[in-house]
């Protein structure tokens, strides 16, 4: 790896302790010893690439995904384990005709029978979209590493330890309401001016969508998974006569696109009882339920930063002007209209 403070290249025995066998500075995570292989070079690259060399400010749980994303593609099985097996296989077969030893042909068959059995294993994808560390663990791991050598998280990032609720505009300007469960989302949206611009409250839950404003239209912005495209059900079953649009994600807006890689959790699939409630209504296809019974999900924090804030800024400013008689003659005379390039989100970070 390269040292973050002289630059030069480190062998694994140059750095031991985390300190720089050259210039004796410390640093704070070394590829070897995290599951992620992330460096503190490598950290700052992608963040930079996020935020758009410090335009916009985004999130640890940004960050984790697009740190996360190009193991995300990876089956278990690699190329370089197939090859070694391969070769060794090979290699013990030959010396083995040539020693007519026994034991290296049982050897070599295991080791040729282990070689199929990986091809397999990288042909139906085992290990293929389950991450290498959780959000939660990045968070208690690399990033307290980062902050107890640097004291405080890499610049860039603001905290979303906890969902915002101290960036709400005041009562009397409330125009609409974010429905958000993902506290990494919220952050990203209120460090970003977006609540004040509009007169919009973050809401974390559907009890705090009628508390903080009673009325007005409500945006749900949620995750491609099972959770998410029930939220909007339940919200318009526990908001009648108000209007709910549907601002989130599916697996089917965004496959195919190429910052998007869907990842599983084993650990949290749907019970039955949601895949009853799913398959009840909500339009989805059955390759659709069968992708989320199994667990495959994209999150919101997949979405490259500058990309999901116009997205929901685009949104935000369409509800407002329906609900909003001074925004809806300001559109009628041009003001708010200005063309506009099509956003284009940066290129996927974290892929070096």
């Amino acid at each position: 790896m390269i040292c973050p403070h002289c630059a030069r290249d480190l062998r694994r025995t140059e750095r031991t302790g985390n300190v720089c066998g050259h210039c004796r500075r410390s640093y704070a995570l070394d590829p070897k010893t995290n599951p992620l292989g992330l460096h503190d070079l490598r950290v700052r690259r992608v963040v930079a690439r996020l935020t758009r060399a410090g335009e916009i400010r985004v999130t640890p749980g940004q960050l984790w995904y697009a740190l996360s994303r190009r193991r995300l593609v990876k089956s278990e099985a690699t190329s370089g384990c197939i090859a070694a097996a391969l070769f060794a296989g090979g290699i013990t077969g030959v010396i083995g005709l040539d020693e007519d030893l026994v034991l290296l042909h049982i050897a070599s068959v295991a080791l040729l029978l282990l070689t199929a059995g990986l091809v397999l294993m990288r042909v139906a994808g085992v290990g293929k979209g389950i991450p290498p560390q959780s959000r939660e663990a990045f968070r208690s791991g690399p990033l307290v590493e980062w902050k107890k050598l640097y004291g405080e998280l890499p610049p860039g990032l603001v905290d979303d330890g906890r969902f915002p609720r101290d960036s709400r505009p005041a009562a009397a300007e409330r125009r609409a309401v974010l429905l958000c469960p993902d506290p990494s989302v919220a952050a990203f949206l209120a460090a970003d001016g977006l609540p004040g611009r509009y007169g919009v409250v973050l809401a974390e839950d559907m009890h705090e969508v009628s508390a903080h404003c009673p009325d007005g239209p409500v945006i749900v912005l949620h995750d491609a998974d099972a959770r998410g495209h029930l939220l909007v059900r339940e919200a318009r079953e526990a908001l009648p006569g108000r209007r709910v649009i549907d601002a989130g994600l599916s697996l089917r807006s965004v496959d195919g696109m190429p910052w998007a890689v869907p990842y599983r959790d084993e650990q949290d699939k749907p019970d039955s009882a949601t895949m009853d409630r799913l398959a009840s209504g909500v339009g989805l296809t059955p390759k659709e339920l069968r992708r989320l019974a199994r667990g495959w999900r994209f999150p919101l924090v997949g979405v490259p930063p500058a990309r999901l804030l116009a997205v929901v800024t685009r949104v935000v400013e369409r509800t407002i002007r329906a609900v909003d008689p001074d925004r809806r003659r300001a559109a009628s005379v041009g003001f708010l209209t200005w063309p506009q390039a099509p956003a284009q989100g940066p290129a996927p970070a974290g892929e070096r």
